[in-house]
Order: C-alpha cells, then sequence, then structure tokens
C-alpha cells in the first residue's frame, strides 16, 4: 500500500520584509543597488530536532537599472532532514510615473533532499522507510512586484513545480506550490519617523498563514518592530543600520496554542547595501 506523507514547507522568514527576494524574484534589483544578505533562523529552541535555518542572498541592478540578476541559497534543516536550495533570479523592470517600478522575475535552480535517518535508531534495523536518501529536484519560480517610496506589493510563487522522493515505498513530498503576498505602507508620522505596517499571505494545499507587522524607523537608520504570525506566535523586531550595513535581530514567542511558550524563536540577519555602478541609486530606500 502506498502511503503520502509531508516533509518541511517553505521555511519561515519573520525579517521578510529586509529581503524579499526569499519570497519573491521580481525583487531582485528593485532598489538599484548590491545587496548582500545572510540570515539565521532559529525556530523552537530547545525543541528535539527543531528546525534552523541558513539562507544568503546577492542581488543587483544592471543595464540602466533596466534588468536585475541574483543568486538565492537556502538550507532548511529539521531532525535528520536538510533541503538545501541554490537558485538564480532574474527581473526585468519598467519604470511608471511618479516614481514607481513594476517588476516581472523569474528564478530556476536546484533543490537537495538529504535524509541522513543513520542519525535514528529504528526498532527494526534494515528498515526501508529508513534508507538513506539524497536527491535532487528541478524548480522553477516567478513573481509580480510594485514599488514606490511609500507602499511595495508582491505576488509569487517560488516554487511552482511539485517534488518528491520515494522511502521505502512512501512517497515524502519535499514541496508543493506555495503562493506568497506580500504587502506593506508607509506613514510618515513626521520628517524623522515614520510606521511601516506590513502583511505577508502564504498559501498552499489545505492550509493558509498570515504574518502581520507593524516597524517603526527612527531616524532611517533604527527600527522596532511588533508581529503576529497566526495570532498564535507573537514577536519583537529590532534592527539597525550602520553606513551600508544593515543588522537586524528577531525574538518569537509561540502561544499554547502552537508549541509551547517555552520554545522561543530567533532570527539574525546582516545585510550590506551599495551603489557601485555609476547608474545605481545612492539615496537611503524605504524597500
Amino acid at each position: 500500500m502506498l502511503l503520502a506523507s509531508y516533509a518541511q514547507q517553505d521555511p519561515l522568514y519573520s525579517q521578510y520584509l529586509n529581503n524579499p527576494i526569499l519570497v519573491n524574484p521580481a525583487y531582485t534589483g528593485i532598489n538599484n543597488k548590491l545587496n548582500v544578505v545572510a540570515g539565521y533562523r532559529m525556530q523552537w529552541a530547545g525543541f528535539d530536532g527543531s528546525p534552523t535555518t541558513l539562507n544568503f542572498s546577492s542581488h543587483s541592478s544592471f543595464f540602466q537599472n533596466k534588468v536585475g540578476a541574483g543568486i538565492i541559497v537556502v538550507q532548511d534543516k529539521i531532525g535528520e532532514t536538510k533541503i538545501t536550495q541554490y537558485n538564480a533570479t532574474y527581473s526585468y523592470k519598467i519604470e511608471l510615473k511618479k516614481g514607481r517600478t513594476f517588476s516581472f522575475g523569474l528564478q530556476t535552480g536546484l533543490t537537495n533532499y538529504r535524509n541522513d535517518n543513520e542519525q535514528l535508531n529504528p526498532k527494526q534495523a534494515g528498515d526501508p522507510a529508513f534508507a538513506f536518501i539524497n536527491d535532487l529536484k528541478f524548480n522553477v519560480g516567478a513573481g509580480i512586484m510594485l514599488k514606490s517610496e511609500r507602499f511595495l506589493i508582491g505576488l509569487s510563487a517560488p516554487r511552482l513545480t511539485k517534488a518528491s522522493v520515494d522511502m521505502g515505498g512512501q512517497s515524502i513530498e519535499i514541496y508543493n506550490q506555495h503562493y506568497y503576498l506580500l504587502g506593506a505602507y508607509v506613514v510618515y508620522l513626521t520628517d524623522r519617523i515614520r510606521l511601516k505596517p506590513s502583511v505577508l499571505l502564504k498559501a498552499t494545499k489545505g492550509a493558509l498563514s498570515s504574518d502581520l507587522n507593524f516597524n517603526l524607523n527612527l531616524e532611517e537608520n533604527y527600527t522596532v518592530g511588533i508581529f503576529t504570525r497566526n495570532f498564535d506566535t507573537y514577536g519583537l523586531l529590532v534592527q539597525m543600520n550602520i553606513k551600508d550595513y544593515r543588522i537586524g535581530y528577531v525574538f518569537e514567542m509561540p502561544s499554547n496554542n502552537s508549541v509551547g511558550t517555552r520554545f522561543t524563536s530567533h532570527e539574525f540577519s546582516l545585510a550590506l547595501s551599495l551603489a557601485v555602478f555609476n547608474f545605481h541609486d545612492r539615496t537611503k530606500s524605504n524597500f
């Protein structure tokens, strides 16, 4: 009898607004700079086999800011399972009136699914359901985005192709299609203080997730914020800009409706944003 089971799907990102390329390839080069971002997420610290996620991305605009190109590497580990994604991204941008930019993006790459069950201790040695797996799957994704200095909105499907592997006669789904709707807006409270509410909706087969964020930016260099995910996880964000660098940290506390309040999550990010070509933008962008 063939059974179906479901593994970890797309990783979680609490700092998605700092690096939207992770969920939408249309963000590639959209701010007309060279961007390099590294992040680490430790979810449910203290929970045996809890997820950890490493991500790295780099992208820039080229040819008078008409196109963008970049790379993304993400490694998501849960227990003995490790999923590593390698993607190249591309975008084509159209400048509209009133400083607005419309971008269409594509990404393509490979996903490596590695399940090292030798780390486990099955009751029956040699059980085919606990076989070692190391498999590569092809991926393609797409997205669109509209950006100005006051708002950002995007719709994307970073992984359009389904992928699964066989484990001892069971079909293990690596990932299914996930659809993202991202929206953010900037409210100028004063010349020095800005409120930036945002929302990220993620939909996949049989599930819908929502992130609601409220960030307060001071002097363009300091940000504090609060957020909730599905109203069963709550968190605090702090961020600081030092010249061309940005350092971010998120603390999350799940409620009893999730895994319990003692399993907190932590997310760190370090970003660099530079104008390296003469056609790059040398002013700070809200997005």
